[in-house]
């Protein structure tokens, strides 16, 4: 090959690619791995139904489980018929192990309730909702928020019991459980049976007091300040400062039958009324009486107790048992009254005997004379009571019924014997001729001032011929004789000391009279005004006492 022969040209093929392009790929792989780790990151979406929307705004309302950050609320918007709010929540990576059925929300604001004061924190960071994560097996993501913060976990550690009663309101979420005064638990949920209609309201005693739960145990409604007024007087409980605001409910264990420790969750038991509505039911055997009473029993009320010299054996159950009937009428003197004897009261244990045993003993005893009175427990509120006693002497008397009740014989009480007695005392003063005597001694009054008139004359004609010269010229004898007779004439006169004591003495006898026939008219119309007096005495006033 010559020189002067031409290079042949060398032919390369360029890239189509230029290296420019290395950074939008770069930040494009980029772009894919953020949004890959966007998509870990992200949890599920869920929805709360709230009553209202107070606090809540979307994208800063955060869900928070033991104050760390779970999730945040991404949309609220109320519901078709407006009667609710529905918040939609996005929540953080690794929260849907959480959300189970019996996950709970709430939202946590600034509360005063029973408990206390809780959620100052978010006067300053806002109102948040609080999630209490679930232990159950299915998954859940709609949810609706409770009203008030739940009382405890749903896996603390105590014990749950729901309590029974056939009235509702007694007792409201928070309230305490108290056990000899100290606070033990709170009331959990309340919920009424329909079908049932019964009233149901949830405790949860807190570990370790739930160890103090018997099978036995008995609940008692626990108010802040109990006052009765009854035969025995005036009767004031004050329980704890959070009951006396609150209220709450308390339990006892019967000393003689502990029973063991209640181990199952939910266990029923009956709440009473009252500690005296406990103590009633305590005594479950009874024996049923009707007692006829022919004085007025006024004062005496259902509850009331039947003592035996002083002792408790039983209740009043129904003043009066019935209203006269249209054949007996108002003409009837005895009044029904329905009582019960409990066993319990009169046997130390109810295991000692029976009804029937019960029954033998007492109309045994009703042929000895037993028989009850109305007696007064209360001389301030005029409350009665029913006293039993053996009175010896007492004819036996044969078994009655009184519809379909055994009679127990009564007897007439202390008071009515002595509103008796006065009502025959003022029976005999009342046929006494007052007014006939009254009227004798007026007209003896009368006449004997016609006397003394016609005594004042004869003494003026007297006086009159001893001024007379012929008087004067009688011997000194019959002059003397005259004078002694004015001298006693002049004892009879107007001025003189006898008459005037004498007129005296009837003017103050008519006074007497007169003042006395008020006392009259009062013991008619109230005989026991005498034991009693007319007027309520006043309480006493303290003084200081000497030094």
């Amino acid at each position: 090959m010559s020189d002067n022969q031409p290079n042949e040209a060398k032919v390369q093929n360029l890239k189509q690619v230029s290296a420019i392009w290395i950074i939008p790929v770069v930040a494009l792989a980029i772009g894919i791995w953020m949004f890959v780790q966007y998509l870990n990151s992200k949890g599920p979406e869920i929805t709360i139904r709230l009553p209202n929307a107070s606090g809540i705004e979307v994208g800063k309302t955060a869900i928070k489980s033991l104050n760390v950050k779970v999730g945040v609320v991404t949309k609220v918007q109320l519901s078709k018929d407006y009667s609710y709010i529905t918040v939609t929540a996005q929540m953080d990576n690794d929260t849907e192990r959480m959300l189970k059925n019996d996950t709970k929300f709430w939202v946590v604001k600034p509360r005063i309730g029973k408990e206390g004061v809780s959620g100052l924190d978010t006067l300053l960071s806002g109102a948040y909702i609080e999630m209490q994560p679930g232990h159950g097996k299915d998954d859940k993501y709609n949810f609706k928020a409770l009203e008030v913060p739940p009382v405890a976990p749903a896996d603390a550690k105590g014990l749950r019991v729901v309590l029974t009663s056939h009235e509702a309101g007694k007792l409201a979420v928070g309230d305490p459980v108290l056990y000899d005064g100290f606070t033990v638990g709170r009331v959990e949920k309340t919920s009424f049976d329909i079908n049932n209609k019964q009233a149901n309201y949830q405790l949860f005693i807190f570990e370790p007091y739930n160890r103090l739960v018997r099978t036995t145990s008995n609940f008692i409604m626990q108010s802040g300040m109990n006052v009765q007024m009854g035969a025995e007087g005036f009767n004031v409980k004050i329980g704890s400062l959070e009951s006396l605001i609150t209220g709450g409910v308390t339990f006892k264990t019967p000393s003689d039958e502990q029973g063991v420790v209640q181990n199952k969750q939910l266990k029923h038991y009956r709440l009473f009324d009252s500690a005296q509505d406990y103590h009633e039911k305590m005594y479950d055997k009874s024996l049923k009486f009707v007692m006829l009473f022919k004085e007025s029993i006024r004062g005496l009320k259902a509850g009331a107790p039947i003592e035996y010299r002083g002792i408790q054996i039983g209740t009043v159950q129904k003043v009066p048992l019935r209203l006269p009937t249209s054949e007996e009428g108002f003409t009837s003197e005895e009044i029904p009254v329905l009582v019960r004897i409990d066993l319990g009261r009169v046997y130390n244990h109810s295991d000692e005997g029976t009804l029937e045993s019960l029954r033998a003993y007492l109309e045994k005893e009703f042929k000895n004379g037993l028989r009850a009175t109305l007696k007064t427990g209360n001389l301030l509120t005029g409350a009665l009571y029913i006293g039993t006693d053996v009175y010896k002497g007492e004819k036996p008397e044969k078994p009655l019924k009184y519809d379909d009740y055994e009679v127990f014989p009564t007897k007439s009480g202390g008071l009515a014997e002595v509103q008796k007695q006065l009502t025959n005392l003022l029976n005999k003063f009342n046929k006494l001729p007052v007014e006939d005597t009254l009227n004798s001694m007026t007209a003896t009054l009368k006449a004997s001032e016609k006397t003394m008139n016609s005594a004042a004359r004869v003494t003026q004609d007297l006086d009159r011929i001893l001024k007379q010269k012929d008087t004067q010229t009688l011997p000194s004898d019959i002059k003397a004789s005259l004078k002694e007779i004015q001298n006693t004439l002049n004892g009879f006169s107007p001025n003189a000391a006898a008459y005037q004591n004498l007129q005296g003495a009837l003017v103050q006898f008519e006074q007497v009279m007169t003042e006395l026939q008020p006392v009259l008219r009062q013991l008619n119309e109230k005989p026991n005004s005498l034991v009693f007096g007319d007027e309520k005495a006043k309480d006493p006033i303290p003084v200081g006492g000497r030094k």
